[in-house]
């Protein structure tokens, strides 16, 4: 719906500086006029966005995927369970709004297609019954005992259709002008673009401007061949009279795709046949202001899309073969992560929030732009991934762990992409942060002897413990318990086992077990001091923050 807006919004803007450039060619000769209004009109069939678009794939970014420092570690032997979030009840309802406006939409468009194919069918059908006519005439005449005025019938092989008695009722200079004023309408084509406007007003039937952009159209292209006609040497008198007596004998042409005589105020045309002196040449200068402005109506979208794409997370170098997605069984409790088949990744209970920040590797406040259902819908997620991967052992080193959790993740943000269809913009944001240091009298930390098991952190309620864990994986914890980036400036890679309690300021969930801290514990900053020889500084620094453009409900299968 927001797409369908920007893009209202934006035609509207486009045909507001389309009136003011027509005043500014008013001397100038009505079919420059008609081409703007046409652009205007022919704007509503091409969205902005797609141009944006088109420049986005130009530029878009083809490395590995640069993450930032935020990371989401919590491993236990393979992973741990992520950071959950407060429930949510979504409230039960349902978008019959929607349903309704599609249906009055559907409901205008196909009356609108129904009055015109009928008129067609009634303009068709004179045609088919009309007789071969010889005149002097380029195109095909036919003569129709039908009471529509002369007009040119047909979109890509036309012919110009005379009413039966038009002869008789006109003066060979006047009959000549009226023809000539047709054969202008043949060589501009005015039936197509007159059908490619009638297209835009069966999609856009409700909105106002579409029907005044017809009316300018129509208006234009009428005078455009009033300029034609006594360009060519037909007197303004005997014009002028021709279409008069054809205006009181016939019936203006029911359709804006068969082109007539009629068309716009009648008296201000006769008035502007009779004062008629000609029109102003377009000047270099005023070409190339014509030039420039459709250049940048369509440069200035192509290049929004390519500064748009250095924005863009780059595409997942790793995907998967396959997934399947289920909403969870109601009244579950907590997230589980774990290990899937094929070496891949199964969830259990998992918002899209969940995925989101598990898979970029950033933490909920993070991400912006998110609809309430991205925290609030429930799914379980298995997938297998595109190269089949061995599962840690014990004993496997933390960075290779941390590579294989990448590859992973990358392989869930190709999920996200396909079966979400998540399109996500990045920005940096100068957001508060802590820097997590050494204390003053350094760390109170034991060094993890060989490690039986993989790294492991459990949280629970004002406790953490570790076992064979570094101390970016502590920062990350932190940053989802105080809600702010923890970056880890310690200096050191090596893997901890330490044991950290605090009183909570906040129900933080974590865990399966919520053992309460002691009631009398320090506060989360004092007990990092004083435990574990750590220290939170308060700075300010660059956060990566991802902004969500699109993303959808998956299919489940």
């Amino acid at each position: 719906m927001n797409h369908l807006l920007n893009h209202l919004w934006q035609s509207t803007v486009f045909a507001a500086a389309v009136a003011l450039a027509t005043m500014a060619f008013e001397r100038n000769a009505a079919r420059v006029r008609y081409w703007l209004w046409l652009a205007a009109s022919l704007k509503f069939l091409v969205p902005f966005s797609v141009l944006v678009s088109v420049g986005g794939e130009a530029a878009r970014p083809t490395a590995a995927p640069v993450f930032p420092a935020l990371t989401v570690m919590q491993v236990s032997t393979y992973f741990a369970p992520a950071p959950t979030f407060p429930a949510i009840t979504p409230a039960a309802a349902h978008s019959y709004w929607r349903i309704m406006i599609a249906a009055i939409w559907a409901a205008g468009a196909l009356l609108l297609l129904f009055r015109w194919r009928r008129r067609w069918r009634a303009i068709r059908n004179a045609a088919r019954n009309a007789r071969p006519l010889l005149i002097n005439s380029s195109l095909p005449a036919f003569s129709s005992r039908s009471t529509i005025e002369p007009g040119v019938f047909g979109l890509f092989r036309p012919i110009l259709l005379l009413p039966e008695g038009l002869a008789g009722s006109l003066t060979p200079e006047q009959l000549q002008a009226i023809l000539s004023h047709e054969l202008c309408h043949v060589r501009y084509r005015d039936n197509l673009t007159a059908a490619l406007h009638m297209c835009v007003e069966t999609l856009f039937w409700f909105h106002p401007i579409v029907w005044w952009i017809g009316a300018k159209l129509v208006e234009e292209r009428e005078r455009a061949c009033d300029e034609n006609v006594l360009n060519r040497g037909s007197q303004p008198a005997d014009y002028a009279e021709g279409i008069v007596n054809v205006c009181k004998t016939y019936l203006a042409s029911p359709l804006p795709c068969v082109s007539g005589i009629t068309g716009a105020s009648l008296k201000k045309r006769i008035r502007e046949i009779m004062t008629w002196r000609g029109t102003l040449h377009l000047t270099f200068m005023r070409k190339s202001m014509l030039a420039m402005a459709g250049t940048l109506a369509v440069a200035v979208p192509l290049g929004i899309g390519l500064i748009r794409a250095q924005t863009l997370p780059p595409p997942p170098a790793y995907t998967y073969e396959v997934v399947s997605i289920h909403k969870s069984s109601p009244g579950q409790r907590g997230v589980w992560f774990g290990p899937g088949p094929g070496g891949g990744i199964r969830t259990q209970n998992t918002s899209a929030m969940d995925l989101l920040t598990w898979a970029y590797k950033v933490r909920d406040y993070q991400i912006a732009g998110a609809p309430a259902w991205v925290k609030s819908d429930r799914f379980d997620v298995s997938f297998t991934p595109d190269k089949t991967e061995a599962p840690p052992s014990p004993g496997t080193a933390p960075k290779e762990i941390e590579t294989l959790i990448g590859r992973e993740q990358q392989r869930m943000q190709a999920v996200l992409r396909d079966r979400f269809g998540l399109v996500l913009r990045a920005e940096m944001h100068e957001l508060p942060i802590y820097a997590l240091v050494p204390a003053k009298g350094g760390l109170k930390l034991t060094s993890s002897a060989q490690p039986k098991e993989g790294p492991h952190l459990r949280a629970g309620l004002g406790r953490v413990e570790g076992g064979s864990v570094t101390l970016r994986m502590l920062a990350d914890h932190l940053s989802a318990v105080l809600g702010r980036p923890v970056t880890d400036e310690t200096g050191t890679d090596k893997q901890y086992d330490f044991k950290l309690e605090y009183k909570p300021e906040t129900a933080v969930p974590g865990g399966p077990e919520e053992t309460p801290s002691p009631s009398d514990a320090p506060s989360i900053f004092t007990a990092l001091t004083e435990q574990l020889g750590l220290r939170l500084e308060p700075r300010k620094g660059p956060v990566q923050v991802y902004v969500i453009e699109k993303i959808e409900k998956p299919a489940e299968n």
